[in-house]
């Protein structure tokens, strides 16, 4: 992968070259700084941010001038990775026009080089229409959080054969419209393998198995930082928020202590200008 800023058909040549890329969520300036050194080729401000920085219990509540902020944040600190907004719900669903537009903001005022959303067939036609305008779009099929309850929950998705076939048919339809790559979640992996095998788009696993040409987590499950609930795909590498509220309780010893700020910590003044600020008052 190339140390200048990676591109679509970076992304293309990998797959052809059967060279895995790795893709992690960023929604703020250091983090993003943190994963772009890291040289993590693909960073997508996820709706996610909705649960994981917000509190939400879902992804639907975040709004486009949100997932615009977060965006502007990480575009910011990147300067090698791929850089994709996730469009939030109901932001592409109303018209073609208003997905247009919605996306649009994503490159315009965001600074992302591509927009990600949701669906399958039904979404179709919208995707054909945004990458009409100009603007790149990833799709993401199998378990799209967006519509879980449809689905029936955060469930695996394409466990039985007619399942597993409308997966496989609604990938080749959005490659169809033009999407430069497809998200897989939450989907067995023989039928991933299958998918990634067909399209001649790159495919982007998560709980999705090992034949996909890329792989995606979310920075806070990876890290340790989201612990409401850790999905069974989720390996986490670090366990950062038991280090944080560690740190956190030893501050707040410390201050009771008294021990910091200790002399190291603080500004201190020439003797002379102390003298005179204390004799001030017999002047």
């Amino acid at each position: 992968m190339p140390n200048r800023k990676v591109t679509i058909p970076d992304l293309f040549e990998m797959k052809k070259n059967k060279e895995k890329f790795s893709m992690l969520t960023a929604y703020d300036y250091p983090t993003a700084l943190i994963i772009d050194k890291a040289k993590i080729d693909v960073i997508l401000v996820g709706d996610s941010v909705a649960m994981v920085v917000m509190g939400h219990k879902n992804t639907l509540p975040v709004t486009m001038d949100e997932m615009i902020h977060h965006t502007k944040a990480v575009t910011r600190a990147v300067e090698r990775a791929f850089v994709i907004g996730d469009m939030p719900f109901m932001s592409y669903n109303t018209s073609y026009e208003k997905a247009i537009e919605n996306a649009g903001r994503f490159l315009k005022e965001g600074g992302a080089d591509a927009v990600k959303l949701e669906g399958g067939v039904q979404v179709k036609d919208t995707v054909e229409a945004i990458v009409k305008a100009g603007i790149p779009v990833m799709a993401h099929i199998g378990l799209t959080p967006q519509t879980a309850s449809q689905l029936g929950g955060f469930k695996v998705q394409g466990k039985d054969a007619i399942a597993a076939q409308k997966i496989i048919e609604d990938a080749k339809a959005l490659e169809d419209a033009g999407a430069f790559s497809v998200l897989l979640e939450c989907v067995p992996a023989p039928i991933a393998r299958i998918v990634t095998e067909t399209l001649s788009v790159p495919t982007v696993g998560i709980g999705a198995g090992s034949f996909c040409d890329g792989q995606v987590l979310v920075t806070h499950d990876l890290l340790g930082l989201f612990d409401r609930f850790t999905p069974k795909f989720v390996k986490r590498y670090a366990e950062i928020g038991k280090i944080m509220q560690e740190a956190f309780v030893a501050f707040r010893e410390e201050v009771k202590k008294g021990i910091f700020p200790a002399e190291e910590h603080s500004f201190m003044m020439k003797e002379e200008e102390l003298f005179k600020i204390k004799n001030f008052d017999k002047d």
